[in-house]
């Protein structure tokens, strides 16, 4: 496939780093340094130039393409590209990012002439509230229309809080309601996993341990300090988010600090969920308009940073924290702050890539890239046409596919306990709109939409197996 991608940002940096292996590329962009560093690290072409201007899509030789991927960090430039994509090359597919929700909006009513509009924003706003519903996940992501959920938890030994007068029982109680049946953190983390509670409708599909994989056969086992990647029904998400934090509530009371686009979509996100909301903003007029747009939220005009702000207004009593500021070293302060009075889940939207390690490593709970998201989103227009979902993990070490299974492939009509030990799992599949979660005895049948985990490297051969 002959592929234009507009704009060598992270967005567009992700998506070639995804699909170079498997497509011709060209990156077209006005930053020499980034063209330098990708046309240096894979083989792609490029083009250093304005890609709004049709003269220079002309000659990039855009009329021979199959996908115009528009992906700049101007949202105005991205529609622009399309619409020349369209006149110079019809049949091609176009996809463009977006930073505004209102543009989503606009597609939606067919005002918009492109095959696909990606929102950061909408994506965020779903990365955070998947994550809220499992409060102890790393990461989470949804397939099947919700039926399917995939959770990435980091493994940490129990903490046994000294007992306390009056409130142990009660404590206890509440615990053990929130697991599976019988289940505890010992009966999951030790045993073999043939022998371990596991919680039903779930499959671990992958240990990591630093940078070795474990792949889950039935005598390895679940260690603390592991990093596990699980696929399974939300409900099953909820029971491997009780068994690995046991002391964990559910999560009814957010506060967002940025009520920029980003804190504004996850808000309305969130309160559609039922949640409730505070958004903290430091812009004067901006806060009086956001309470105006959500009149369900409370909103605070204050930096969020202020102590006597957070104790006056109990900051540190809500159980999660989102922070959605602009500045990624404001969003980590904040963070920091919040944990310190109490917070118990903090999530910070991190706009550099850099910094998601860094967040993570520091003591924040969950640290999303709204640019990776949007990349993830955008990646599987490339992939074969039966995919209808991907998910990156791990940096892009690994993926999660939602892709169809064809008649002619040769794993059709094969048991599950059949199928061939490749490093590849599939978790789940949908049949008649219906997810199942297979046994060893069930069928791959021919047309089931397999949610499969894979190494990023073995994607092409995953899709022309199935």
């Amino acid at each position: 496939m002959r592929i234009f991608v507009v704009g060598a940002g992270q967005v567009g940096s992700t998506i070639v780093e995804a699909l170079h292996d498997e497509h011709e590329l060209t990156v077209i962009d006005l930053d020499a340094a980034r063209l330098e560093q990708l046309g240096g690290r894979f083989d792609v072409g490029t083009v250093e130039a304005d890609g709004a201007s049709r003269r220079v899509l002309e000659q990039s030789g855009l009329a021979g393409a199959d996908l115009v991927i528009a992906c700049t960090s101007r949202d105005e430039v991205n529609v622009i590209v399309s619409m020349f994509a369209r006149r110079l090359a019809p049949e091609a597919r176009t996809v463009i990012r977006t930073g505004n929700e209102e543009y989503l909006d606009v597609w939606r009513e067919r005002q918009l002439d492109v095959d696909w509009v990606v929102s950061s924003e909408r994506e965020t706003a779903l990365a955070v509230s998947e994550t809220i519903g499992v409060p102890a996940a790393r990461q989470t992501d949804v397939f099947a229309d919700g039926q399917v959920q995939i959770v990435e938890f980091d493994v940490e030994a129990p903490q046994r809080p000294a007992p306390t007068a009056g409130g142990t029982l009660l404590q206890a109680a509440e615990r053990a309601a929130r697991r599976p049946r019988g289940a505890r953190f010992e009966d999951v983390v030790g045993p073999p996993l043939r022998d371990a509670a596991l919680p039903a409708n779930s499959k671990v599909a992958s240990i990591i341990r630093g940078q070795e994989i474990a792949l889950p056969r039935g005598e390895e086992r679940i260690r603390p300090g592991d990093r596990i990647v699980v696929i399974g029904s939300p409900e099953a998400a909820r029971q491997w988010s009780s068994l690995l934090t046991p002391t964990q509530r559910k999560v009814d009371d957010i506060v967002i600090f940025g009520a920029g686009r980003i804190g504004t979509s996850t808000a309305r996100a969130l309160l559609h969920q039922g949640i409730r909301v505070r958004l903290v903003e430091s812009n004067g007029q901006r806060a009086l308009a956001v309470s105006e747009l959500l009149p369900e939220a409370r909103v605070f005009h204050s930096t969020g940073i202020d102590p006597e702000f957070l104790e006056r207004e109990h900051i540190g009593r809500s159980e999660a924290a989102v922070f959605a500021m602009r500045d990624d070293a404001k969003n980590y302060y904040a963070a920091t702050l919040a944990k310190l009075h109490g917070v118990g889940v903090t999530i910070a939207v991190v706009h550099d890539a850099v910094s998601m390690e860094v967040f993570e490593r520091a003591g924040v709970d969950v640290a999303i890239n709204p640019r990776l998201l949007t990349a993830e989103e955008i990646v599987r227009f490339a992939r074969d046409p039966r995919t209808k979902q991907v998910a990156m993990l791990e940096q892009d070490r690994f993926e999660v596919l939602d892709i169809t299974v064809r008649p002619e492939s040769k794993l059709a009509g094969t048991r599950f306990r059949d199928l061939p030990m490749t490093g590849s799992l599939i978790g789940a599949v949908v049949r008649d709109g219906q997810a199942l979660f297979p046994h060893g005895d069930d069928v791959l049948e021919a047309g089931d939409r397999a949610i499969i985990f894979t190494p990023s490297s073995r994607v092409h051969e995953v899709e022309k197996t199935l």
